[in-house]
């Protein structure tokens, strides 16, 4: 039984990826093997080599980045003095999680699968490509992708010849025991800090509670969109950061859906919990204060406003006692049910405590140790900085879109994280905000004479304020900034700091308002029409290029634009204007930032 160990190892920046290496995990101890999950940032990366059989998860930020929790281990394996044959015992298989409408699609499994290869790792599979914008999302790769695996482990890996696989009817062990606990212990501190003397820092096990400065809505009160300008003092925190980085902001459960929630499963609020490991391999949620209440379970750590995962479906049908439920519960879980699935869950985005409104035959038949295994942490948010230290000290800024739209459902879907910070007001309470700091994707040039060209429609302008901020509190010059919105009254987001800058030849401004008149305009029109400056920065001040801003199609517009610009001023054709792009972006003179 010792050969039958296997390792899943994910880089997640979401949850999406962990919550798959989770799904291979499941399928494997079915086929009884041994299995470990781990971020690839946990795994001591020294055991890679002793290791027989390995599946990589992951997915790809920003352009083409690899996650938060794999950059270290991704880092090892890129060392050079790594010998070619380091790998050779590895049996392995690498998944993609990407999207397609960003530009470097899966790219971070690309390059996995490629260094795996060089240090003589032996592919179990072909790489799997899975893509969000599928109809039937990532699930109409990994289907078949995992389908096919399993008949090449078992292949190598035959099952004991006394086993057999276990069904996947019958119900697996939960993640954790589930231990409630009396009322006299001592009293719990909802706002949980550990004591792990390792803790260097503000973090997401550990994240600094920043007092909410102001709050302000910079869009008109008349204007479709409602933009906020949050402040955080950061004081006490030892935070620094530099422009580009990202702050982490953990949100909790929005007060309606919480009360709702505790209500539906009639659950005690006050009733307190301590978990306790079930399986040796999975380990205690390093954030939950132990012992915990319901309520802050609720509140702070269940994603009871996440869109349920076919996992969730398949759970429930171990508990329904309905026969209508059950055999809903069990269409949802097959392959054949994911666009039923899809339809009614993915597409107008329903809720976790929507569905289970939905539901009311089992939502009082769920164990409380399975409520872990239904319903996954709430992931933290990601905004670019939108300030400098330089001009704001002990601040952090952000500039956020309160997300809010309409599907099928009759409730207008709203944004978890967006909703809850639009809701705070600093004049009424000392209100905190639980944050902490990351590097972001975006690297601006460290030679203060490089003149840099920043496109940022929208919100996408948040990481350039702060680059701007910096740089101009430096007296420095040689900043040209494109940004682009509908209304010049309406959503010209803080017009008010840009004038005196051009006025002191420190900003150059181009703006494209698109509905100000008949002809929609945008900036990359204005790129366009502002050509020979374009050419002239590019080419003989060697000027760096970011865009940043929505991803559906606003990065290939301007990348559109770019070409024409050096096809009719550079005197290039298409494909030495190509080139000349990625060229570039090698250097890291061009870069995207792009959310969906």
């Amino acid at each position: 039984m010792e050969s039958r160990q296997l390792t899943v190892l994910y880089g997640s920046q979401t949850g999406t990826a962990q919550d798959v290496a989770e799904r291979v995990a499941r399928e494997a101890k079915r086929r009884h093997f041994s299995t470990k999950v781990l971020a690839m940032d946990q795994y001591p990366i020294a055991s890679l080599i002793h290791e027989a059989m390995v599946i990589f998860v992951c997915s790809t930020t920003g352009q083409g980045d690899e996650p938060d929790n794999m950059k270290v281990f991704w880092k090892f394996l890129l060392r050079k003095n790594l010998p070619s044959n380091s790998l050779c015992q590895l049996n392995f298989a690498v998944l993609g999680l990407g999207d397609s409408s960003y530009q470097k699609f899966n790219f971070v499994a690309k390059k996995l699968q490629k260094r795996l290869l060089q240090l003589g790792g032996n592919p179990l599979h072909t790489l799997g490509l899975a893509d969000d914008q599928h109809d039937l999302g990532p699930d109409a790769v990994v289907d078949p992708w995992l389908n096919s695996l399993w008949n090449k482990v078992l292949s190598l890996y035959p099952l004991p010849p006394d086993k057999a696989i276990i069904s996947e009817h019958i119900l697996p062990p939960p993640r954790y025991k589930v231990k409630f606990v009396d009322g006299d212990q001592d009293s719990i501190n909802g706002l949980h800090v550990p004591t792990d003397s390792n803790i260097t820092g503000p973090s997401q096990n550990n994240p600094f509670y920043a007092r909410l400065v102001s709050n302000d809505r910079i869009t008109a009160d008349d204007h479709w969109q409602d933009v906020r300008l949050i402040k955080l003092d950061v004081s006490g925190s030892g935070l620094s950061h530099a422009a580009g980085d990202v702050v982490m902001i953990q949100p909790p459960n929005l007060p309606d859906e919480v009360q709702t929630f505790i209500q539906l499963l009639k659950l005690n609020p006050q009733d307190r919990v301590i978990l306790q490991q079930n399986d040796p391999d999975v380990q205690l949620p390093p954030s939950l204060p132990q012992p915990c209440t319901i309520q802050h379970l609720v509140e702070q750590y269940w994603d009871i406003h996440a869109v349920p995962r076919r996992w969730f479906f398949t759970l429930l049908s171990y508990f329904a006692d309905d026969e209508m439920e059950k055999e809903k519960f069990q269409e949802f879980s097959t392959a054949e049910g994911q666009e039923e699935l899809y339809s009614y869950c993915n597409r107008p985005r329903r809720t976790t405590l929507e569905v289970l409104q939905d539901f009311p035959h089992v939502i009082n038949t769920i164990p409380v140790d399975y409520l872990f295994d239904l319903i996954p942490p709430i992931q933290p948010r990601a905004f670019s900085i939108a300030s400098s230290l330089k001009a704001h000290p002990n601040e952090v800024h952000v500039l956020m879109a309160v997300v809010q739209y309409r599907t099928k459902l009759v409730t207008p879907r709203r944004g978890l994280c967006s909703t809850w910070l639009s809701s705070l007001n600093p004049q009424k309470d000392d209100v905190r905000v639980p944050m902490w700091v990351r590097r972001g994707t975006i690297s601006f040039p460290k030679t203060p004479a490089t003149p840099v060209i920043m496109v940022g429609p929208g919100t996408g302008l948040a990481p350039f304020r702060g680059f701007i901020q910096e740089r101009t509190t430096l007296g420095i010059g040689g900043n040209v900034l494109f940004f682009g919105c509908r209304n010049k009254d309406k959503d010209f987001f803080c017009a008010s700091e840009w004038q005196p800058l051009v006025e002191k030849g420190f900003l150059s401004l181009y703006t494209a308002f698109s509905r100000d008149q008949e002809e929609k305009v945008y900036v990359q029109q204005r790129i366009k029409e502002n050509g020979a400056v374009i050419w002239d920065l590019i080419h003989n001040q060697e000027a760096w290029i970011f865009v940043a801003g929505n991803a559906k199609q606003m990065p290939t517009d301007v990348q559109s634009a770019l070409q024409s610009v050096l096809m009719d001023h550079g005197n290039m054709g298409e494909t030495e204007a190509d080139r000349y792009i990625h060229s570039l972006e090698h250097r890291r003179r061009y870069q995207v930032e792009a959310w969906s």
